[in-house]
């Protein structure tokens, strides 16, 4: 089996002024500079001819119409869609795009006129960073998978599960180096809380160690199921060069000598799920959660980014038909099968999923040798909670203690006006609803 590789990034940082992304704040956060660059990077993979493109973007992340924007442009230059796909590192001192968290719920940012042309700019520039990719000058390859560990992960929502792969898929030219190299952590991109520069995080450094080993190497970073996992200090640039130094270096010390073969063919799979909300589309249930939005936009002493989405909701509520309000969540759901001996699944999954789905799914489909779990891909409308998350009110299970039946935290800064459902012995919710998702791509042959 011929495998080729090429690989191409664009520095898409914006100019100083522009609003920053990633957590919640009654007044937009302006960037003064740049720390660290912000890019996007594209990876294809040629196999027997034919190209199998992965593009990963310093932003928070894609909603459905951006992320639809970019495909079709990318399916426009001959790349079939279920062999493209599109990550985000999550970053949060990255810049807000017109869809991502609502600017105007999250950041307090109405005036969105930049953000649009930032946005439109950025949709294109990916496409055009796809087509460039194309046409680059191709490198014969091997294709080899290792597993390596990390360790400064824990999970923030106090559940038994930390993040501790480190998947690695290393392109080698002809004479062993490495030409191309993909990898992932599942940890959040929060090592440096918030700042007031542009910078990718940990990630960063993480890449500029791999790529400073190996002339002409490219490395692009992936994000695992990093819903509930953060690293385990923050607030400084020092612990963004702290965690990505120590990322880079478990990379660089491992990936020497090549790891397990992957010969070959490479398949690819995608879908999406409706992820169900917990809602009642009665007059006399609508009416109450209106009126519970309305108690809720009127209290002073609770967070902004709460009394806003509050106040949208009623607006929504109120210009909405019963019937056509909100009961399911879209989410994609992707593979790539790398054959070989023993075959590599990429399992590319929208949303900010919960590390405890990716506990399930290895040990059901053979460990992390045979999965590698990825997250933040295509489009990101949530987080994805397991059904220990929706057993009491938490931030990633997207309600709160003062009125659970309607949305809340996460899924508040995500804009839906109710929250996911926990499955019951009567109904599938989200988790096995979601969970049966997976596998029944996974099983596609």
């Amino acid at each position: 089996m011929v495998f080729e590789v090429a690989t191409q990034k664009i520095d898409i940082t914006p100019a100083a002024g522009y609003p920053m992304a990633g957590y919640g704040a009654d007044a937009p956060r302006l960037a003064v500079g740049t720390n660290r660059p912000l890019f996007a990077r594209c990876t294809i993979i040629w196999n027997d001819g034919t190209p199998f493109a992965l593009v990963t973007v310093d932003v928070l992340g894609f909603r459905q119409d951006t992320h639809d924007q970019i495909r079709s442009g990318v399916v426009g230059l001959g790349i079939a869609t279920e062999r493209f796909v599109l990550t985000a590192t999550h970053t949060h001192n990255g810049p807000v795009l017109t869809t991502g968290l609502d600017p105007f719920i999250a950041y307090d940012l109405e005036n969105l006129t930049s953000v649009g042309t930032y946005t439109t700019w950025l949709a294109a520039t990916v496409v055009t960073l796809v087509a460039q990719t194309k046409t680059a000058p191709r490198t014969s390859c091997t294709l080899d998978y290792v597993v390596l560990d990390e360790d400064f992960s824990f999970n923030r929502e106090g559940l038994p599960y930390a993040e501790r792969d480190v998947p690695c898929l290393v392109a080698r030219a002809a004479d062993g180096t490495p030409r191309a190299v993909l990898f992932g952590y599942g940890a959040h991109p929060v090592a440096a809380g918030a700042q007031t520069t542009f910078d990718p995080d940990y990630p960063g450094p993480a890449i500029d160690a791999v790529e400073r080993e190996w002339d002409g190497c490219f490395a692009q970073f992936l994000t695992g199921p990093a819903g509930d996992q953060n690293p385990v200090a923050t607030g400084s640039f020092d612990d963004v060069e702290g965690f990505g130094g120590d990322l880079g270096a478990t990379i660089v010390d491992s990936i020497g000598a090549p790891g397990r073969e992957l010969s070959g063919p490479v398949a690819a799979a995608m879908r999406y799920v409706a992820l169900p909300l917990d809602v009642a589309l009665t007059p006399l249930n609508v009416a109450e959660v209106r009126a519970d939005y309305a108690r809720r936009a009127g209290n002073s002493g609770i967070v902004g980014y709460a009394r806003r989405h509050a106040l949208r909701m009623t607006q929504l509520i109120d210009a909405t038909p019963l019937t056509a309000l909100e009961r399911t969540v879209s989410l994609p759901v992707q593979k790539w099968t790398i054959g070989g001996e023993t075959p590599l699944e990429m399992l590319f999954s929208g949303g900010e999923v919960v590390s405890g789905f990716a506990v399930v799914i290895r040990g059901e489909y053979g460990g992390s040798d045979r999965v590698w779990f990825l997250a933040y891909s295509n489009d990101v409308p949530a987080y994805i909670p397991s059904d220990e998350l929706l057993a009491s009110p938490t931030y990633a299970g997207g309600f709160d203690a003062d009125f659970p039946g309607i949305a809340g935290g996460s899924m508040a800064v995500y804009d839906h006006w109710a929250h996911f459902s926990r499955s019951t012995p009567l109904s599938d919710g989200v988790e096995q609803t979601y969970l049966a998702a997976l596998r029944g791509l996974l099983d596609t042959v």
